[in-house]
């Protein structure tokens, strides 16, 4: 027996045996979920050098319907967003090689990135920092610790 369950934007099927226990649980990739009007999941690169936000980043993100791609630097995520350009960042400031400022000046200069919503999340809480990203072009700007729901909410907002 098949059935559906709906969780929020997602549809998961359980495959059950006739006994009524779970065999099987998969998203169901005909349910809207995240998706654009053409039925293309968004696809959200995860900036961070930081392993555990990177993974705590994933794996909300997955559990919300988005496919996610990750950096651990700035120009990692350049070179990301060269070959398989998001539909939004979630970018930390304070990497190597190349800090979340940095980023988001190339992408605001470049005509083919100028408007790819990005989400700063760092973090850096002080005025001047948040000033600096508002003068750069930046969509939103959340600080560490976050709250995964407050994040999955402006990302959801920012995508419709």
């Amino acid at each position: 027996m098949i059935e559906s369950v709906s969780l929020g934007k997602l549809r998961v099927r359980s495959l059950r045996k006739v006994t009524g226990e779970p065999m099987e649980a998969a998203i169901d990739p005909d349910f809207g979920g995240n998706r654009t009007g053409k039925g293309k999941i968004h696809h959200i690169l995860a900036v961070d050098d930081e392993s555990h936000i990177v993974r705590l980043l994933e794996v909300n993100l997955r559990s919300d319907g988005y496919r996610v791609s990750t950096a651990s630097s700035g120009a990692e995520a350049m070179a990301i967003i060269a070959v398989d350009r998001p539909d939004l960042v979630v970018l930390d400031v304070m990497m190597p090689e190349m800090d979340g400022f940095e980023v988001l000046q190339t992408l605001r200069k470049d005509h083919a990135t100028r408007e790819l919503p990005v989400i700063m999340l760092t973090a850096n809480a002080q005025d001047a920092d948040i000033f600096r990203g508002w003068q750069s072009g930046l969509d939103c700007y959340l600080t560490k610790p976050f709250n995964p729901i407050e994040l999955l909410s402006y990302v959801d907002s920012m995508l419709r």
